[in-house]
């Protein structure tokens, strides 16, 4: 299936100026997504040029200050690889209570998005392009995100690609250090192996505790008083893989309260 919303999995055409050692600020991990161009229509470029500076930022080494860029105090929830946007403006719209936070390197998803958000005047979505470890690392505080989601990353399936998945044992560590106390970690796949990958992984990082299924926990009992709903979109692309047999692992962690 293809990935909708993937952070790992879209690329963007290099950026120009200088390059760091170890390449662009903001592709730094340049094993962790295939490179692709992609052409932004004159509209969508009218589209970024009215919005990015409002709505999007780059990634930097400031830490963001969310109440002020969203204008008001919410819970934050941040969305690894929104790629074109398909699930996050739903997402958005169906909750408007938290300010959510998009990261992709794509720009041309990126774009189409930035338009949608201007056509549906959907005024909770802000967007970070760079790579998803970067922005976690130097731009999000700990223990501040409510919740963090992660959709159809890319699997990487050949074994000798492995160390280029997104969700690695340090990944995790990071996720959950940046979750506030009982703040929740939703992951999906459709890549039986990757969904091994992840919950091995996932399982074993001992900030989280498991709710639902596939991660040991009993939704049941979580699900009415996690601070972010347990629910998501099907976009078209994961329609089309659940016709063609796809089976979707979801994985549902809590930040353990202390």
């Amino acid at each position: 299936m293809d990935a909708v919303n993937d952070a790992a999995n879209h690329s963007a055409e290099p950026a120009p100026g200088p390059r760091p050692e170890g390449g662009h600020r903001l592709y730094p991990r340049v094993t962790s997504f295939r490179m692709r161009r992609g052409a932004i229509s004159p509209a969508r470029q009218d589209s970024w040029d009215e919005m990015w500076p409002r709505i999007g930022k780059d990634v930097a080494d400031e830490k963001l200050d969310a109440d002020a860029w969203f204008g008001r105090s919410a819970p934050v929830v941040v969305e690894i690889g929104c790629g074109t946007g398909t699930a996050t403006a739903a997402m958005a719209q169906a909750e408007p209570e938290f300010n959510l936070i998009g990261i992709e390197v794509y720009k041309p998803g990126l774009a189409q998005l930035v338009q949608r958000i201007e056509r549906d005047k959907i005024e909770n979505i802000r967007l970070l392009r760079g790579d998803a470890v970067d922005v976690l690392e130097n731009m999000i505080a700990p223990e501040s995100l409510t919740g963090v989601r992660v959709f159809f990353p890319d699997p990487w399936p050949k074994a000798r690609h492995h160390k280029r998945r997104l969700l690695q044992p340090e990944t995790f560590a990071l996720i959950a250090s940046r979750l506030i106390p009982g703040g929740v970690l939703h992951v999906a796949t459709d890549h039986a192996d990757y969904a091994e990958w992840i919950g091995l992984y996932g399982n074993a990082e001992t900030q989280l505790i498991g709710m639902n299924e596939p991660t040991g926990g009993d939704p049941e009992a979580y699900r009415n008083k996690a601070p972010i709903g347990f629910e998501r979109p099907i976009t078209k692309f994961e329609n089309k893989g659940l016709r063609a047999g796809s089976a979707i692992t979801e994985f549902i962690w809590g930040k353990i309260e202390s």
